[in-house]
């Protein structure tokens, strides 16, 4: 096995292979569940070999290897754990995951759980905005049919995001996801006023027993509790009807039972709680002087640090349906470009060859939006480092205020990031130009304290 030596130094640190209780790995980490934390050797779990990093969070022990290698390391693990122990794909870990999580880590652990699969659709959306955007700008004329079809490719996926995180939601609460589907459609069905039309002014509410109701349209919240209730009431209705009449009696009560409580009950708090919610946070955000903006800027990779940034995807999502622009996505961008500058920095002060290649490589991925390399293998070992990295990541929010820049999608930062900003020349060149700033802000006060700083790392 080509990662032998990495396993065999990984079994050392952790205990023993027999230590390990449950496995798993993302993008960028090895996840390991220990049956007993305290055999765990810290100091050494920095000198794994082709590790950047390290450190212990919610119950697992998170080793960063990076994009690609992660995977290899992984199936070098499984083959050494043998098939029958630590399953990582299925159920287990995130079973041990949750029992470790306090009460609001497990409401985020959820909230990402629904809304990461949907990433890769909204994303494609977001792209498929920028291209539209880009030829347009490039003088490229279209006829209503054209427009129309292009419509369809950018407005689909918002139009019916009920549907398709009723059927998350459903499926992660482990209820049937197809009456997920059936719940969701009837959420945004034609028979309802379309909510962006009663909005608008353009359509009034429907008068059902002294109650109005409209569509769902771009609601999250609402199709997230649908989902629950799906799975609550298949699961309850199972422990007592007849299996016989169970495929008629079940799915029938749970849909009925949903749709009634979410149109009459539920649905309209849960609307008018979900718009105050994300009004507030975004008035927040959007305080004066673009203070909003530096601090989220400064800040946002503290929560990649902890994990709370995919629940960063619920506001996203209702920034693109309330308005078609995403600034999280900006600020996001110009808070890995200011540690990317500080880590750079720090890399060419370094003397010892293998060090600067090993942080020059931690650094690779952060250029597709995965920063958890460079943070943990280099930004994070040295105080100064990340907090340069931080300013340099306001220094980014600031200009992006200014500029008034934001995305038109989500889920893809960096260079890919491009892309969602293609709809002209001068939204691309502001892209750039925040980049650049919270790059050389960040690389500039690192090598400002380039004397602290060199003794500090070699």
């Amino acid at each position: 096995m080509k990662y032998q030596q990495t396993l065999d130094k990984l079994f050392e640190v952790v205990g023993g292979k027999e230590n390990i209780k449950n496995y798993e790995h993302c993008a960028t980490r090895l996840r390991i569940i220990l049956k007993d934390d305290s055999k765990v050797n810290k100091e050494e779990a920095e000198k794994i070999p082709d590790a950047k990093g390290y450190f212990f969070n919610t119950g697992q022990h998170q080793f960063i290897f990076g994009t690609g290698r992660v995977n290899a390391v992984y199936e070098d693990l499984k083959t050494v754990m043998g098939d029958s122990e630590g399953s990582a794909s299925d159920g287990d870990f995130k079973e041990d995951v949750y029992k470790n999580l306090s009460p609001l880590q497990k409401v985020v652990r959820t909230l990402a759980d629904i809304l990461v699969p949907l990433i890769p659709a909204l994303v494609t959306t977001g792209l498929l905005m920028g291209i539209r955007g880009l030829l347009l700008e490039l003088g490229v004329e279209f006829d209503s049919a054209g427009l129309a079809l292009f419509g369809m490719l950018t407005d689909t996926a918002f139009a019916f995001l009920p549907v398709l995180i009723a059927y998350s939601s459903t499926k992660k609460f482990g209820g049937n996801p197809i009456i997920g589907i059936v719940v969701g459609l009837m959420m945004v069905a034609p028979q309802l006023p379309n909510a962006w039309a009663v909005a608008a002014g353009d359509a009034e509410a429907l008068t059902v027993l002294g109650i109005d109701l409209v569509g769902y349209q771009g609601s999250i919240i609402p199709a997230i509790i649908a989902g629950y209730l799906i799975a609550k009431l298949e699961k309850g209705l199972r422990k007592f009807v007849p299996e016989m009449m169970d495929l008629v009696v079940t799915p029938f009560i749970s849909l009925t039972v949903t749709i009634a409580v979410m149109l009459f009950i539920l649905g309209p708090i849960l609307q008018t709680v979900e718009h105050g919610v994300i009004e507030s946070i975004v008035f927040l955000i959007e305080a004066p002087f673009g203070i909003g903006y530096v601090i989220y800027a400064a800040f946002q990779q503290l929560l990649v640090i902890t994990g709370l940034h995919h629940s960063l995807s619920i506001i996203e999502i209702s920034l693109l349906n309330d308005t078609g622009r995403n600034v999280l996505n900006t600020l996001g961008t110009a808070s890995m470009a200011g540690q990317f500058g500080a880590a750079i920095a720090t890399a060419l002060l370094m003397k010892n060859k293998i060090k600067r290649s090993n942080a020059l490589s931690s650094t690779a991925s952060t250029l597709f939006g995965i920063t958890e390399p460079l943070l943990f293998g280099v930004n994070l070992r040295h105080f100064r480092i990340f907090v340069s990295g931080m300013i340099g990541g306001a220094a980014g929010g600031l200009v992006t205020s200014i500029l008034g820049l934001a995305g038109t999608g989500m889920g893809i930062t960096f260079v890919p990031g491009l892309l969602l900003y293609a709809s002209s020349f001068w939204m691309i060149t502001q892209y750039i130009i925040v980049i650049a700033v919270a790059f050389i802000v960040g690389f500039v006060l690192v090598r400002i304290q380039s004397n602290v700083i060199s003794k500090e790392i070699q």
